[in-house]
Formats: C-alpha cells, structure tokens, sequence
C-alpha cells in the first residue's frame, strides 16, 4: 500500500496533547492513530461510533459544567447515594 497521500490540519492544541498521551500509551503514532481511524471509517463504512446531536437533558447537564460552583458536593459516598436515592 503505497502511502502518499497526505493530510494537513489544524487542531487544538490542548486536544492533541492529550490524544497523543493516550496514542503513546496505546502504543501508537499519530499517523498511525490515524490510518487506524480511516481503516475503521472504511470498514464500518461510516464513522465508526455513534455521532449524535445531544438531547435536551444531556445539553442541561453539559451547560451545568459551566458554573461549577453551583453543582452539589459531597463528602461521603453515602452523602450522594442519600442525594440520588440509590
């Protein structure tokens, strides 16, 4: 298989610093990080987990982050099972 195609992109940097800890833990490259991504887009023929748009529940618990001195604390896990109800 000859590679000689090439892709060039721009992405965050905080984002790739963390992706490329994981590739080196995985022990993987970023390019082959990549043509392994391509390979599963190829034989899933498709993109290779679900890609959905969120829905309104899970977007108020995402806009919760945002303020995070508003979210509830807890000392014990007894606290939050108590809070939860399980």
């Amino acid at each position: 298989m000859s590679k000689s195609d090439r892709i060039n992109t721009r992405i965050d940097v905080g984002l790739k610093k963390r992706a490329v800890k994981i590739f080196d833990r995985l022990g993987l490259t970023e390019a082959e990080a990549i043509r392994l991504f391509y390979a599963q887009v190829e034989l899933h023929q498709g993109i290779p987990f679900p890609v959905t748009v969120p829905n309104t529940t899970t977007i108020a618990a995402l806009n919760e982050t945002n303020e995070p001195e508003k979210l509830p604390s807890f000392k014990t896990f007894r606290a939050l099972r108590n809070h939860t109800g399980v």
